[in-house]
């Protein structure tokens, strides 16, 4: 495969463009392919059959146009589908997981909340995660339904959102959390916000960066990092509006000159 072939990535929606910016800041001369998988946000209230369903149309669809690896930017797809989408695909495969384990190390009173979708929380993935981790620490999780969708609207500093966002992180910090896992690639986006209600001296956790070092480290090993050339380009998908989908893209890409193709791979 060659070395000038794209980097695949999706998720339900807008939320693994979190993922894709550390990506593309750790890897900048590398094409990348996003799909947004609008039409079926979130994938967090979702049967997990369905979700299987749509990773591995989309996990195919990014090989067919050529990718050499594919992130699975969604816990939730993850904790759903990864290890089926790793026997089905011809390339490597590379997932996310809430970061337990760093909010373990973080955490100075034993105690970490994670906010995260229902869906997320109640895989199989997330509890052998916390038992091979935080056996010792208590783990507050905290599902936030209607979170996703907002975001998907670039709403990221709209008095809803803060409410909203407000009535899940409460209970977390009123049960002592002092660590807080970001579990879904959505909210990162509402950093900020969740930096200023939860207030100083609680860290906030997210797993963008490690993502980004591992699709480094394993495109290194398969000789597929490009090493020198132009800077990168970016394609973006979606499965929804096109002309929705590329305004919210191009608010949180910071650029203006977004390229999306509504492709919905029913």
């Amino acid at each position: 495969m060659s070395q000038r072939a794209p980097i695949g990535i999706f998720d339900s929606g807008v939320g693994g463009l979190s993922v894709a910016r550390d990506i593309r800041k750790l890897l900048p001369l590398e094409d990348i392919l996003y799909y947004a998988d609008s039409a079926y946000c979130p994938y967090g209230d979702k049967d997990p059959k369905i979700i299987q369903q749509r990773e591995k149309k989309i996990g195919q669809f990014l090989v067919s146009q050529g990718a050499k690896i594919i992130v699975v930017a969604c816990n939730t797809a993850t904790s759903t589908g990864l290890e089926d989408l790793r026997g089905l695909l011809n390339v490597p495969v590379i997932g996310m997981e809430p970061g337990v384990k760093p909010a373990v190390a973080a955490t100075r009173n034993g105690k970490i909340g994670v906010l995260a979708t229902c869906v997320t929380i109640a895989g199989d993935r997330f509890a052998t995660l916390v038992k091979r981790y935080a056996e010792n620490t208590e783990v507050i999780t905290q599902p936030c339904p209607g979170l996703v969708e907002l975001i998907e609207c670039g709403k990221l500093a709209a008095p809803e959102t803060e409410q909203k966002l407000r009535s899940f992180l409460q209970p977390v910090l009123d049960q002592g959390a002092d660590t807080i896992v970001l579990g879904c690639t959505h909210y990162p986006f509402l950093r900020p916000m969740i930096e200023r209600l939860a207030g100083p001296g609680i860290s906030i956790i997210d797993t963008g960066q490690a993502v980004a070092r591992q699709v480094n480290r394993v495109l290194n090993e398969h000789n597929l990092t490009i090493t020198d050339g132009f800077l990168g380009s970016e394609q973006f998908y979606t499965s929804g509006s096109q002309a929705a989908v590329r305004e919210v893209i191009q608010s949180l890409w910071l650029r203006n000159n977004i390229s999306v193709t509504a492709l919905p791979l029913i």
